[in-house]
């Protein structure tokens, strides 16, 4: 009887074993799961804001970055900080007024305030946007030419005819998913940085200690620097992108208004910060590549993008082909994040246009559909690309884009102020108290810093 007892306790055991480890293996499967779906969840939530964030760093906004790093080395890298909670909120606000009104920002502009102030709006987001086009394009041409022997009209059509196939004739899912992986190839700069090596403390000795120079050429550096960041093409196309993506979750139909919650904007914000963020990080890291490397072996004439991969080479040490694999990894960033920025310049102006003269406007929309807002894409990159056959100096094109983005943004800044504020327009998801005075605190600097270029042009 006791031996029975015994055989029948350790059997008991072996199942209590199994019956635990059965649960371990359910409580990890499920945990699993719930970590996936979480991932899933975050990523689904990603859109917009990390297209504008990626195409924030533009092959315009890369030469700007590139020359600050060559001319100053470190001495640009407090911008970084003092710029990051500004277009933090800026953006946050663009893509809060496309949620909350389901309207573009040249529509909300139309609906609400005199036409003299939209025609002003379109007028100088088409205007640097059509500039800014033609520069990224001839950066990714000449980007090209460092590995392939490719004349450099071929490269530049070449590039334009891919930009336009994909707007017209990729579905909307489909295209947004290849910009989004488009943007993973801002991870170039950050790699490129640890590549060459650094001095990391003095990089945040002068992140984080402000000790501006101020004069006429730092200045107008200064108002580039700026300009590229908070650039006034992403506000209307961050603001339309939200309307797009509300479109394709089915929360916008027809002409009702759109069905946000708190949860939901709590994704657009999410979204937001994760794009500006990367924004700002990656462009933190291209000065601080260029200050090692170019800064400090004397090589200050960068005249495009490309000549910032070029000068890399000769100048990395460390393993063997050193040099060559940060040229190689510097140059993907410049085409991979260009054909992401172009279609993103041209769009923001079609969809300025497109919303300022009523007609049918988005990229959810087959070509039939919105035959304007496409024409508008076509033509704005076509125009853009002839910029390059016109004997423009590079260098000049790249950085009066940068500048005329910061001098554009003034009026934009004020009248986002007032729209993201107004309770008419954005009801009880007006902007936040902080939200607002950050906008305010961008538009009264960026004025000021305008103010101050005009000064030094003027009387310098």
């Amino acid at each position: 009887m006791t031996k029975k007892l015994s055989n029948f306790t350790r059997e008991s055991r072996k199942v209590n074993r199994g019956i635990n480890k059965t649960q371990r293996r359910a409580r990890n499967i499920a945990k699993r799961m719930i970590q996936r779906k979480s991932f899933s969840r975050f990523i689904r939530i990603l859109g917009p804001g990390v297209v504008t964030g990626a195409a924030d760093d533009d092959p315009s906004g890369i030469a700007t970055y590139s020359q600050a790093g060559a001319v100053y080395g470190y001495g640009f890298l407090w911008a970084f900080p003092f710029m990051y909670p500004m277009l933090l909120a800026v953006q946050e606000s663009c893509s809060r007024i496309g949620a909350v009104t389901g309207k573009g920002l040249a529509a909300v502009i139309k609906a609400h305030y005199s036409k003299k102030l939209l025609y002003m709006s379109v007028a100088l987001v088409v205007l640097a946007n059509t500039v800014n086009i033609g520069a990224d394009l001839g950066a990714m041409a000449a980007t090209t030419q460092l590995f392939v022997d490719v004349p450099f009209a071929v490269l530049a059509i070449l590039y334009a005819i891919i930009v336009i196939l994909l707007v017209v004739f990729v579905n909307y899912k489909k295209y947004v998913k290849i910009l989004k992986w488009l943007a993973l190839t801002l991870l170039a700069y950050p790699v490129t940085a640890l590549l060459v090596g650094q001095d990391w403390g003095e990089v945040f000795r002068n992140t984080f200690n402000a000790t501006p120079h101020i004069n006429a050429d730092t200045i107008y550096l200064l108002v580039g620097i700026i300009g590229t960041t908070v650039s006034p093409y992403l506000f209307f196309w961050d603001t339309s992108e939200v309307v797009e993506e509300e479109i394709s979750k089915h929360r916008l139909v027809g002409n009702n208004d759109p069905k946000i919650s708190k949860r939901f904007l709590r994704g657009v914000r999410m979204d937001n910060f994760v794009g500006m963020s990367l924004a700002t990080v990656t462009a933190w890291f291209i000065v601080i590549a260029c200050a090692a490397v170019l800064f400090k072996n004397g090589i200050t004439e960068i005249n495009t993008a490309a000549d910032a991969a070029k000068a890399l080479e000769p100048l990395v040490k460390g393993f063997p082909d050193a040099g060559l694999i940060a040229k190689l990894i510097f140059s993907i960033g410049i085409i991979g994040v260009g054909l992401l920025a172009v279609p993103v310049l041209a769009g923001s102006s079609s969809y300025a246009i497109s919303e300022t003269f009523g007609w049918k406007e988005g990229l959810y929309r087959k070509f039939k559909k919105a035959f304007g807002f496409y024409i508008v894409i076509i033509a704005a990159t076509l125009v853009g690309l002839l910029i390059n056959f016109m004997g423009i100096d590079p260098i000049q094109a790249l950085v009066f884009t940068a500048v005329f983005n910061g001098i554009a943004s003034v009026p934009l800044l004020w009248m986002l102020a007032r729209v993201g504020s107004n309770s008419d327009i954005m009801g009880q998801y007006k902007n936040k108290m902080l939200s607002n005075l950050f906008v305010r605190i961008t538009a009264v600097v960026m004025t000021v810093a305008v103010f101050v270029l005009f000064y030094f042009m003027i009387f310098k």
